[in-house]
């Protein structure tokens, strides 16, 4: 994608991985709670959802875009902040 390409927030859930997920390992992804992620990215679904793959190994893989960012509460420390931020 261009630089200049809009970026896209994706809601993603592992199940049982193999290999822990390392969050530093990919620029604008946050843990909001055991197996549940978001990830601010430029890149497409299909590109989040193939490193993804890689990177964990999981049994059960979700990744979806969000059209908005979402409501919750009661997860992470520092989550909805970290959200409003990026």
């Amino acid at each position: 994608m261009p630089d200049d390409a809009p970026s896209s927030l994706y809601l993603i859930y592992l199940r049982s991985p193999r290999h822990s997920l390392r969050v530093s390992e990919f620029a604008g992804m946050r843990q909001l709670d055991e197996g549940l992620y978001v990830l601010r990215s430029d890149q497409s679904r299909s590109k989040v959802y193939h490193a993804i793959k890689r990177a964990a190994q999981p049994e059960g893989l979700l990744v979806a875009p969000l059209a908005d960012d979402p409501k919750f509460m009661g997860m992470a420390p520092g989550a909805l902040a970290w959200l409003r931020g990026a």
